[in-house]
């Protein structure tokens, strides 16, 4: 049967466009590779994150803050389908530092970003004293924090199951442990082909297969320039309150464990843990926050993220096969928002339709 879309990959990405899609009317088909495929949905940090995203590109900057300004009525809609709370809690956020150097060079950084968004950049600079009075357990060698307070954090699996039950409930058909091989487009339609040997015919085709589109990208006519990034993660037991607001060095969940993070690593492939990277963030971990060296760690894995050459998200149109898009970002759980709310009307170039063009591939030939 064809169907108006297929969504190429079904993580957090092509899930939330898939649900965009389909609360426009849209009958959308969402193809999932198989169990050895990479899955960042399943590895990430669950940050709904502004602060530092875009210092040097202030349309990422805008888009990451539209992103947020609408994950409230995303999670509250996505809720009262699924039946899941996705535990947004988005009351600000934390940049640490241990160096009042470092803070003071950052809080620059802000300032200049916050001109060019017409002041638009909620953000204040908290010392040692008043951060304690947010965060008591922060520990004596903690110097500062930045609070902005547009960032927030979820539950990333929750936002993943609610999504995949969401979009089978709106009528999507969700086919899993299909690898997709090659694409054709004639009179008008794409006929996609997977390893198996089906073919599913649609009128447009959304490619959001993560890294998949590395190999994928260019059989649509997209370069794909995009590569791998390691990050590792640990988890601890389940203990009381300890920190209030998230920080990119550790977040403590709705459940009550404690997620610390995160490392960047540039090693191909490889989505293996790593004691010395796992020592190292845990001892940060425990600089920030004393009382962790007393809790237990149940769980650590490392997790493949998407990065292109400037870290922004592409989104493009195929200029070779009109009505394939190619869609892969870093920030898929900050993003989903966007992507359901927006994204749709992209795709179908309405009025209401988000300008793009920053973050297309064509800035990579300059």
């Amino acid at each position: 049967m064809e169907t108006e879309y297929t969504v190429v990959g079904g993580g957090v990405v092509g899930l939330a466009l898939a649900w965009g899609l389909l609360k426009r009317g849209r009958s959308v088909r969402v193809l999932d590779g198989d169990d050895g495929s990479f899955r960042a949905s399943r590895g990430n940090f669950g940050l709904v994150w502004v602060q530092s995203k875009g210092l040097d590109a202030p349309a990422y900057a805008r888009w990451s803050k539209r992103a947020a300004a609408v994950w409230r009525d995303f999670a509250d809609e996505l809720q009262a389908g699924s039946g899941i709370d996705v535990s947004l809690v988005q009351d600000g956020g934390y940049d640490i530092h241990f160096d009042d150097r470092t803070l003071a060079e950052t809080v620059e950084k802000y300032q200049r970003l916050k001109a060019k968004l017409d002041g638009e950049y909620p953000f204040e600079v908290l010392g040692a004293n008043a951060l304690r009075n947010e965060e008591p357990a922060v520990g004596p060698e903690v110097t500062g924090a930045i609070l902005h307070h547009e960032d927030g954090h979820v539950n990333p699996l929750k936002l993943l199951k609610a999504l995949a039950l969401d979009v089978r409930r709106l009528g999507a058909e969700v086919l899993t442990g299909r690898k997709v091989s090659a694409f054709e487009h004639r009179e008008g339609e794409f006929h996609t082909r997977t390893d198996g040997g089906e073919i599913f015919a649609s009128e447009k085709v959304v490619l959001a297969a993560g890294l998949g589109a590395i190999q994928l990208g260019p059989l649509l006519g997209f370069r794909a320039p995009i590569t791998p990034l390691r990050g590792q993660v640990l988890i601890t037991e389940k203990i009381p309150r300890l920190i209030n607001r998230p920080s990119l060095i550790a977040r403590q969940v709705d459940e009550g464990g404690v997620q610390i993070g995160d490392s960047k690593e540039d090693v191909g492939f490889n989505d293996e843990e790593t004691l010395a990277t796992t020592a190292r963030i845990a001892a940060r971990a425990v600089r920030a926050f004393p009382e962790l060296a007393k809790v237990k760690l149940v769980r650590s894995w490392g997790a493949l993220r998407i990065m292109s050459p400037d870290g922004l998200p592409i989104y493009q149109q195929s200029k070779t096969m009109p009505g394939a898009f190619l869609v892969t970002c870093h920030s898929g759980v900050t993003l989903a928002s966007s992507h359901a709310r927006l994204m749709p009307d992209w795709f179908e170039q309405t009025d209401g339709a988000p300008d793009l063009g920053v973050f297309s591939e064509d800035r990579f030939d300059v």
